[in-house]
């Protein structure tokens, strides 16, 4: 990441930030965002004051939040506490600011491609089926998408309810899931879509959709029926539930000769963008 990429803009105060490549997020200074918060004379401090007088938040941030390493003013490397827009959301809701809900759209919209917002489910699915809308999708292709994402939010509440933690552990299951069901890791996929940061599944043709959702539909069922518990008994199910979907999508390709796994796109600026139908 090259150049002011690095930083983002909240009404016109700097946010340093990060992209981690293998986790496919953007992870933004804590003290920055507290800056922007408080206009704080020493956001450091504030910071400090903040965790004492809240060791809840303290556990918190010490458990999730990492050092992170980021351009100083001078313009030298080093390493300071970061958080992704989950994280910060935490933070931000102990620091009593007028600023506090624009910043939480701003990061929504700047680090996030697609937010669960636990607190209001119905005004989320609306805003990602109008956005959906925008961008030229077919009511068809929108009622999967939306599908899919209720299967998924189900497997990952098992998860988190059964001792997988979340970010690190969430994402190598999905990608054992995925690579079980589609031959190719999330990161080849989307290489081969030409993506970069964006969604991978708000690129997916219908069919794409439709196995992955068998393939995580399956991977839950199978957990609960074996009660698995923590990060490397949930890797079984993974790989069992994203053999289904590969079992039925060989299936389907060789009834119809044609491969489920595309590298077609909805970007727009994409010279070789193709329209999916």
């Amino acid at each position: 990441m090259k150049g002011n990429k690095q930083i983002a803009l909240f009404e016109g105060q700097k946010i340093r930030r990060h992209w981690d490549a293998q986790k496919e997020v953007w992870y933004f200074s804590v003290v920055d965002i507290i800056f922007a918060l408080t206009e704080s004379a020493n956001p450091t401090d504030y910071l400090k004051k903040l965790r004492k007088r809240d060791p809840e938040l303290a556990g918190y941030i010490g458990t999730n939040c990492p050092q992170v390493e980021m351009a100083t003013e001078t313009g030298k490397k080093r390493k300071m506490l970061a958080g992704n827009p989950e994280h910060l959301f935490r933070i931000i809701q102990s620091i009593p600011s007028k600023k506090a809900e624009p910043i939480k759209i701003w990061l929504a919209k700047v680090g996030y491609e697609r937010i669960q917002e636990v607190s209001d489910p119905e005004k989320a699915l609306n805003r990602s089926r109008s956005y959906w809308q925008r961008m030229g999708r077919s009511e068809k292709w929108i009622q999967q998408r939306m599908m899919g994402q209720e299967i998924r939010n189900k497997l990952t509440d098992y998860w988190k309810h059964n001792e997988v933690k979340e970010q690190d552990e969430y994402a190598i299951l999905t990608n054992i899931i995925h690579q079980e069901w589609s031959d190719l890791t999330v990161k080849e996929h989307k290489n081969l879509k030409n993506l970069n940061t964006q969604n991978l599944r708000d690129h997916m043709s219908d069919a794409e959709l439709v196995f992955t959702a068998l393939a995580e539909l399956s991977t839950r069922q199978i957990a609960e029926t074996m009660s698995t518990k923590g990060f490397e008994e949930n890797k079984i199910p993974a790989k069992k539930g994203g053999r289904i979907a590969k079992n039925a999508r060989k299936e389907l390709e060789n009834k119809t000769g044609k491969k489920v796994v595309s590298g077609e796109n909805y970007l727009p600026s994409s010279k070789t963008r193709k329209n999916l139908k």
